[in-house]
């Protein structure tokens, strides 16, 4: 007789980014205050508390090889995926922006008020990916492309 297995508890705990620079990616991301954990793995691998998730920082080759993908040619386009800071008013999303731009981020899309009532910007990593910070006055989840972004209801 076989048993049925059960469906696994659905979450994402850790999201790993490739990166060419470990000693550029990590001081960028302490710069915009994410604190880093595991400082034994050195400069081989790297993971910051995010308040929910963990952002893992790892050399783009060894990735894609660990993936088994090729390296080679790296996307300058679009991947499909953005990494969201959720803030609390328009005011904080252009002070996160300004900030991630003072620590080296490239500004993808300047803060705008979106068609869906919220209001939002993009700034870009040292290698490129893609960040947005957006505010949005519900009580209830957003799906927003690949991810479900909670808003705060303390506003």
């Amino acid at each position: 007789m076989s048993e049925k297995a059960s469906a696994p508890v659905p979450r994402f705990t850790v999201i790993t980014l490739g990166v060419a620079d470990m000693r550029e990616s990590i001081a960028f991301y302490e710069a915009l205050g994410f604190e880093r954990k595991f400082r034994t793995t050195e400069e081989f691998v790297a993971f910051f508390d995010t308040g929910g998730t963990v952002i893992g920082l790892f050399p783009w080759d060894q990735l894609a090889e660990d993936v088994t993908l090729p390296e080679n040619p790296r996307p300058q386009a679009f991947r499909g995926v953005t990494l969201a800071w959720n803030c609390r008013s328009n005011e904080e999303v252009d002070q996160v922006i300004d900030f991630a731009i003072s620590k080296g981020a490239l500004r993808l899309k300047a803060p705008h008020k979106t068609s869906y009532g919220g209001y939002s910007g993009y700034f870009a990593d040292p290698d490129g990916h893609a960040g947005r910070r957006w505010w949005r006055r519900v009580s209830r989840s957003v799906k927003t492309g690949a991810f479900i972004c909670r808003i705060d209801r303390s506003n």
